[in-house]
């Protein structure tokens, strides 16, 4: 991903030593420069020592918002009158110039779980589909810029735009854009193997493959935005309502002919050991029709749902 961000390199200095600074301005300079000129009363220094504490109270104040936390994770970007300066990642407590306004955003990693959504198949069958995003922030300047993020962020009841609006926003601009990668990802595999093309990967069980591919698109469409994708993986998969019962039964009749091609494949099959067993042994000779009809009874045994209710033939009653 081709980046626009840079690192600021205005001045920062260490933030604690600052802070005893500005406070030594505010409670002893200040005040001290007051109370001197008060002491001089009718001295011509009187009110420049009086002025000049109050000048020095004022600064400290302007000093305090020029003081800026890092955490771990987090990047602040750097605006001097309205003209991008840079990204600030090193955490820590620093001061800067009061004059630049910083910008909060998280570098850290998010989940994004999507609501299924209906989709059309390769084949045109309506069908639920959810995934799950792994995503973070890459490059601040797209973020903050290539993109309307401040707008869709709004405003809370202070009239300011917060990191968590901003967040909220980018997520929102994750979801919508990830919505549409899946249309597209989903309608190029169909929900189940394909009688005609058993080959042919399907949503089912092509994960690996729809996983990889449906990366690639969400991270084509959010470069935009300087948004990585670490993952995308579909979590929810099932057919649409209007059709759910219908497949069920379609599958149920498909898992049925596969189960009776097993058992008669099996049945055959022994019937013919039977059949070899009998007269390498020489058990019994048997002419055609007699073994048609040994066929025959063994296939309807081995092949039936029921279990067989044998009949006993004891001969003919006088």
């Amino acid at each position: 991903m081709e980046t626009k961000e840079i690192k600021f390199q205005g001045t920062v200095l260490a933030g604690i030593p600052m802070l005893l600074l500005t406070l030594a301005l505010l409670f002893l300079a200040g005040p001290g420069l007051i109370a001197w000129g008060v002491l001089c009363e009718g001295d011509a220094a009187t009110g420049l020592l009086i002025g000049a504490g109050a000048v020095v109270i004022i600064c400290s104040f302007f000093l305090m918002a020029g003081f800026v936390k890092v955490e771990p994770g987090e990047a602040r970007v750097m605006m001097f009158f309205g003209k991008y300066r840079g990204t600030f990642t090193q955490a820590g407590y620093y001061w800067v110039n009061p004059f630049i306004n910083t910008k909060q955003l998280s570098l850290r990693a998010r989940n994004l779980d999507a609501e299924p959504i209906k989709v059309n198949d390769k084949t045109g069958n309506p069908v639920m589909i959810g995934m799950v995003i792994v995503w973070k922030l890459k490059d601040t300047y797209k973020a903050m810029f290539e993109i309307d993020s401040q707008t869709m962020a709004g405003k809370d009841a202070t009239g300011t735009v917060t990191q968590a609006s901003i967040m909220r926003a980018f997520e929102q601009f994750v979801r919508i854009q990830s919505d549409a990668a899946l249309r597209q990802v989903a309608g190029q595999y169909a929900y189940d193997l394909d009688e005609n093309d058993p080959s042919e990967p399907t949503l089912r069980d092509a994960s690996d493959e729809i996983s990889r591919k449906l990366e690639e698109k969400i991270d084509e469409r959010l470069a935009m935005a300087g948004i990585e994708v670490i993952e995308a993986r579909i979590n929810y998969l099932a057919y649409a309502p209007e059709i759910a019962a219908v497949m069920l039964r379609r599958q149920q009749a498909t898992a049925i002919i596969a189960a009776r091609e097993k058992i008669v494949e099996g049945a055959v099959s022994m019937v013919k050991m039977a059949l070899d067993k009998l007269s390498s042994e020489k058990i019994v000779e048997m002419d055609d029709q007699r073994k048609a009809q040994l066929v025959s009874n063994l296939l309807v045994v081995l092949c039936g749902d029921d279990n067989a209710q044998p009949v006993v033939n004891t001969g003919a009653g006088n």
